[in-house]
C-alpha cells in the first residue's frame, strides 16, 4: 500500500465523481474552487449525463478519463460509493477524498460497509481520506478539495499553520479565526470517519512540509496511540511546535477498576499524557489555539521564562504582572541604568517591570520605540508583552512606533513580541508578518508568552527509546499484599518491611522482631481496599492490644467480608511523619500503561490531586510529573514542614514503569500511601491486578 500522502496533498490531476454543473452543490464546488484557486494541475469532472461540467470536458465515466487520475473525489449518495471506489482500483488512481456520509457514523451497518470500502482501497494501495470528510485545501498549490461554503467569499490566506482536524466544522470554523488574526495556512485537512487516513497520518507527513511551519490538530479520539505520539514526536524533532484541542474529557464510560488509578484516569488522561510526551501544547479552547498558532508563525521560539512588559496603564500592568506570576514566568526588574534611561524619557512613568509609558507616549512620537529598545538592551527578554490599547486602530500612531517595531525585531529575534491592541485584520496580518503576534485580550498574550516558552523547552527535549525488557510472569491466582510488595519490591520500589503472619502468636513474635509500634492488616486476595472491610488496625504499642485488635479485626471481617478468603495478616512497624502520596499505573486502551502520582491516602478520590505521564518514564520525567500536581508544595517545604526525598520518589516511580513493562499482563497496579521522606520513601500498601 502506498504510504505517502503527497497523492492526496499535492495531486497533479483531480477527477470529481460525481461532478455538478451548479457550483453550489456538493459535486460542483470543488471544481469551481480549484479553478478559482489557481490550480495549475487538471480537473477532470466525471459526470454521465453532462459533455461539459463549469466549462470543462466531461467523461461519462472515470474508465474514460484520459490519462493517469492522481486523485478521485467521490461526491455519490453512498449506494453509488462501490462502484466508484471499484472505477478508481481499475483507473489505479492514488487517493480518494471521500465525500458520502452514511457509514460508520451512523452504527454497525455502516460500519461493516466502511470496512469493505477501506480494505478495496488498500488492497489496490490508495489512500482513502473519509468517508464523511469535508476535503481538504492547501492555497500554496491551488489545491481545494472540498465542499465548504467557507470558500465561497474567496480563499484563505496562505500562510505557515497548517490545521489537521476530525471536524470539518471545527476546522472551517478555525480558518476565520486565523484570519481575524492575520494568519493563513499552508493546509488544511478534514479526516471525517478516518477509514483509513487519520488525524496522525497527516501530522506526520505535515512534519516533513517545507510550507507548514506549526501544526494545530482538533481530535475527539484515536486509534493508534503510538502513531500519534510518534507524528508529535517527529514534529517536535523537526521544530515544528503542535497546538492540540481534545474534546471528549469526561469520565462517561471510563471503566472502573477496583484500584482507584484506573477510575482517576477517566477517559482523558493517555491523550493528556500523550501530548505532555510529544512535546504538543493542549489548548482549552479553540480561541486559544488559534492565538498560539498564530503566535508560533511570528519567530523564534522564546530560549526561557524571563518576560519584559510595557503598558500604557498601570491597572493593565499589574493585573498583567498576576498573570504572569500564575503562568510561572518569570518578570525581573530592569536594573537601575535602565530605569533611568526609561524615566529619561518619560518623567513619571513606572520603569521596574512592568514598565508603565503612561498615555504620554501619545506626545512623543519616538518614545514608545526608545523604552522598548531600552528594556531589549537591559532586560534580555525571552518574550515581551506590550498592551498598546487603541494603537492598531489609530493609522498615524502606528505609523510612528512601526519603525522602531521592525527594526527591534530583527535586532532581538530571539525575543517573542506579544501585543495587545484593537486592531482589524489587515493590521494583524501585516505586523504578524513582521514578526508581531497580536492579541485582543492582554492576558491571552500572556497565555501566549507561557505557551511559546513551554513549546521552546519542548523543542530542546526529545522522548529517549527505552530498551525493550524480556516479559516476565506473574504468580497464578489473584495476589494479596503481601506477594504485591514483594513483586514490587523485587522491581525497585521500597517497602515499609514486613511478615505474613497465620495467627495472633505470629503477629506478636513478628512485632517483636520489627518493632513497636506496629500496624495489622488482613492479607485477603478479595479485598483491595481493606479499611472499608475493617481489615486494618493501626499503632499497637504492645502484645495486649495486638491480639484485641487481631480478634475484634476478624470478627468484623467475618460481618462485612464474609465472602472474602482470609490468609492471615501482614505486620509491619507504624510510619510517622512524611507525606502520604500515591504511585499508580494503568493501561489505557489508546497509549498503553500510563503512570499515575499524586496525593494518596484513603482520600484520593476525594482530592483527585493526579498527574499521569506514558511509560516507560525516565526520571527526568518522573520528576516533572511529581512537580505538576496541586499538592506539590507539601512536598517542597510548605508552612516549614522538612522537604520529600524528590529523587527517591521519581526513582519509585520509574521502576515502577519498568514493572510495567516486564509484566504486559497487569491492567492495574497502586502503591497507596507510598509515605514521601526527607530521606528515601516507603510504599505502606500495594494492589496488583491482571
Amino acid at each position: 500500500m502506498t504510504t505517502t500522502l503527497d497523492a492526496l496533498f499535492r495531486p497533479r490531476s483531480v477527477a470529481i465523481i460525481g461532478a455538478s454543473t451548479d457550483p453550489m452543490k456538493i459535486g460542483g464546488r470543488p471544481i469551481a474552487y480549484l479553478k478559482s484557486g489557481g490550480y495549475a494541475g487538471r480537473i477532470l469532472p466525471v459526470n454521465p449525463n453532462a459533455a461539459e461540467v463549469q466549462g470543462l470536458p466531461s467523461a461519462p465515466t472515470l474508465d474514460a478519463v484520459p490519462g493517469e487520475v492522481d486523485l478521485a473525489i467521490v461526491a455519490v449518495p453512498a449506494a453509488a460509493v462501490a462502484p466508484a471506489i471499484d472505477a478508481c482500483v481499475r483507473k489505479q488512481v492514488r487517493a480518494v477524498v471521500l465525500f458520502s456520509a452514511g457509514y460508520a457514523e451512523l452504527g454497525a451497518e455502516g460500519r461493516t460497509a466502511q470496512e469493505a470500502l477501506v480494505a478495496r482501497c488498500r488492497a489496490a494501495g490508495i489512500r482513502l481520506l473519509g468517508p464523511n470528510a469535508l476535503g481538504l485545501m492547501n492555497p500554496g498549490d491551488g489545491v481545494y478539495l472540498t465542499f465548504s461554503a467557507s470558500l465561497q467569499n474567496g480563499p484563505p490566506r496562505a500562510g505557515r499553520v497548517a490545521v489537521a482536524t476530525q471536524s470539518g466544522a471545527v476546522g472551517t470554523y478555525s480558518l476565520t479565526l486565523l484570519a481575524d488574526r492575520g494568519a493563513g495556512i499552508s493546509h488544511l485537512v478534514t479526516t471525517g470517519n478516518e477509514g483509513d487516513v487519520d488525524v496522525a497520518a497527516c501530522i506526520d507527513w505535515l512534519a516533513d512540509d517545507p510550507a507548514t511551519g506549526v501544526i494545530l490538530t482538533y481530535l475527539e479520539g484515536a486509534r493508534d496511540g503510538a502513531r500519534l505520539l510518534a507524528a508529535l514526536e517527529k514534529c517536535r524533532a523537526a521544530g515544528k511546535p503542535v497546538v492540540a484541542m481534545k474534546v471528549g474529557t469526561s469520565e462517561v464510560g471510563a471503566a472502573a477498576t477496583q484500584s482507584h488509578t484506573g477510575t482517576l484516569a477517566g477517559a482523558d488522561a493517555g491523550y493528556a499524557a500523550a501530548f505532555e510526551a510529544g512535546g504538543a501544547w493542549r489548548a482549552g479552547s479553540l480561541a486559544e489555539a488559534v492565538d498560539i498558532a498564530a503566535a508560533c508563525t511570528a519567530g523564534r521560539l522564546p530560549r526561557g521564562r524571563r518576560l519584559g512588559v510595557i503598558t500604557v496603564s498601570g491597572g493593565a500592568g499589574a493585573f498583567l504582572a498576576d498573570a504572569a506570576a500564575a503562568a510561572g514566568l518569570e518578570m525581573p526588574e530592569l536594573p537601575a541604568e535602565a530605569q533611568a534611561a526609561i524615566r529619561a524619557v518619560v518623567a513619571f512613568a513606572g520603569p521596574r517591570n512592568p514598565v508603565d509609558s503612561t498615555a504620554q507616549i501619545a506626545n512623543d512620537r519616538t518614545a514608545l520605540g526608545r523604552m522598548l529598545e531600552i528594556m531589549l538592551r537591559h532586560g534580555r527578554f525571552d518574550a515581551l508583552v506590550g498592551f498598546l490599547a487603541f494603537m492598531g486602530e489609530n493609522p498615524q500612531r502606528l505609523a510612528d512606533g512601526l519603525p522602531a517595531m521592525e527594526r527591534l525585531r530583527i535586532a532581538y529575534p530571539d525575543t517573542a513580541f506579544l501585543f495587545s491592541m484593537r486592531a482589524p485584520p489587515d493590521v494583524r496580518a501585516m505586523l504578524l508578518e513582521r514578526g508581531i503576534a497580536t492579541f485582543e485580550e492582554p492576558l491571552d498574550a500572556v497565555r501566549a508568552a507561557r505557551a511559546l516558552a513551554w513549546l521552546g523547552e519542548q523543542q530542546r527535549e526529545s522522548r529517549p527509546a527505552a530498551a525493550p525488557l524480556p516479559p516476565a510472569a506473574l504468580p497464578p491466582g489473584t495476589l494479596d499484599e503481601a506477594a504485591c510488595r514483594a513483586l514490587l519490591g523485587a522491581a525497585g520500589v521500597p517497602f515499609v518491611p514486613g511478615e505474613a503472619v497465620a495467627d495472633a502468636d505470629g503477629a506478636c513474635a513478628a512485632a517483636g522482631r520489627l518493632g513497636w509500634p506496629v500496624v495489622l492488616k488482613v492479607l485477603s486476595p478479595d479485598l483491595a481496599h481493606k479499611s472499608e472491610a475493617g481489615g486494618v488496625r493501626l499503632d499497637l504499642r504492645d502484645e495486649a492490644a495486638l491480639r484485641a485488635a487481631w480478634d475484634t479485626m476478624m470478627a468484623e471481617l467475618r460481618v462485612k467480608a464474609s465472602g472474602a478468603a482470609i490468609a492471615g495478616a501482614l505486620v509491619s512497624p507504624m510510619l510517622r511523619g512524611g507525606v502520604e502520596t500515591v504511585l499508580g499505573m494503568t493501561r489505557d486502551p489508546v497509549f498503553g500503561p500510563l503512570i499515575m502520582f499524586g496525593l494518596g491516602g484513603v482520600f484520593v478520590e476525594v482530592f483527585r490531586d493526579v498527574g499521569f505521564r506514558l511509560a516507560p518514564l525516565t526520571r527526568a520525567e518522573a520528576l516533572r510529573l511529581i512537580r505538576s500536581i496541586r499538592g506539590f508544595p507539601l512536598l517542597d517545604g510548605a508552612r516549614g514542614r522538612p522537604k520529600a526525598d524528590l529523587g527517591a520518589i521519581a526513582d519509585a516511580l520509574v521502576a515502577l514503569s519498568r514493572f510495567t513493562e516486564t509484566h504486559p499482563e497487569v491492567a492495574s497496579v497502586e502503591v497507596n500511601p507510598f509515605i514521601a521522606l526527607p530521606q528515601g520513601g516507603l510504599g505502606v500498601d500495594a494492589v496488583i491486578l491482571r
